[in-house]
């Protein structure tokens, strides 16, 4: 058996146990009854932190967020082709504190507007008319969030979600966000892009597109550019050891894929002991 295979069968098995693992957590959630008032664990307040800077009160990014159209296409994609982790799921989100939780901004806009919030994208979660599920998947480094807002009719999961979805995704509009993804050091990077594309055709996601850093005019044209194209390599500059290429995802989010080798790998470790020293951790 060859290297490659060898490597193959081993991701193949690890992606197993994880899968088997986040199922049982998930089961383990799903099991427990859910009492009528849940009290929180309280932890004794810091004094001497609750007075310091704003950073020194927080322990870093717990997750990101993706406002999906599609729940169970969404979560093939980041469990399925990219191999993370269900940790649990939760839905049917709706009543007057959730709304008011998530939507406020939203419905002060629709009344200064004098337009009906629905028009503009905003779901009735306080009268229940729609509903919110969730599922959160882990890596090794970040926890990624599904979200689907859907008519409260709508099967979990399945079909489209209660609004349109975004049209233009360029990267460049203000308040436009991206999830970036680590490739480990010793995996090849061009080669990661292909079989990206390809997992992702396999199950009818023909929407994963990843940029070339050669001009291509079409997709037919993009898909004929060789594999040297995948993966943009910065050599020179404060960036130098970067490796990088934007990729759209199945619900037209935008991904960045990274390595960070070299003299930027050092900037980034270098970066982090400092921040833990001075955090006394």
């Amino acid at each position: 058996m060859s290297d490659h295979q060898d490597t193959e069968k081993t991701d193949l098995e690890r992606r197993a146990v994880l899968k088997t693992v986040g199922a049982a957590v998930v089961a383990g959630w799903s099991g427990l009854a859910a009492p009528s008032a849940v009290a929180q664990e309280k932890t004794p307040i810091n004094a001497a932190r609750n007075r310091g800077p704003l950073g020194a009160r927080l322990q870093g990014v717990q997750h990101f967020g993706l406002t999906v159209q599609n729940m169970d296409r969404a979560f093939a994609f980041y469990t399925d082709v990219l191999g993370g982790t269900e940790i649990m799921r939760d839905g049917d989100f709706h009543g007057e504190r959730i709304h008011n939780t998530l939507l406020t901004d939203q419905d002060i806009e629709a009344r200064a507007r004098r337009v009906n919030p629905r028009t503009i994208g905003v779901p009735d979660l306080k009268d229940g008319a729609q509903r919110l599920d969730v599922r959160f998947v882990q890596f090794d480094n970040v926890v990624i969030e599904l979200l689907q807002y859907r008519d409260a009719e709508q099967p979990a999961g399945t079909g489209a979600s209660f609004a349109e979805p975004l049209r233009h995704m360029s990267p460049a509009f203000p308040r436009m966000m991206h999830i970036c993804f680590h490739v480990r050091d010793d995996v090849d990077f061009n080669t990661f892009i292909a079989d990206l594309e390809a997992e992702s055709a396999k199950r009818g996601m023909t929407q994963v597109r990843a940029n070339r850093v050669v001009t291509v005019k079409t997709e037919q044209e993009r898909q004929k550019a060789p594999i040297e194209a995948n993966s943009n390599g910065i050599t020179e500059g404060k960036s130098n050891g970067w490796r990088l290429i934007y990729c759209k995802g199945p619900e037209g989010e935008q991904l960045e894929f990274v390595q960070a080798l070299g003299p930027v790998k050092r900037v980034f470790d270098t970066a982090l002991e400092a921040r833990r020293k001075a955090a006394g951790r």
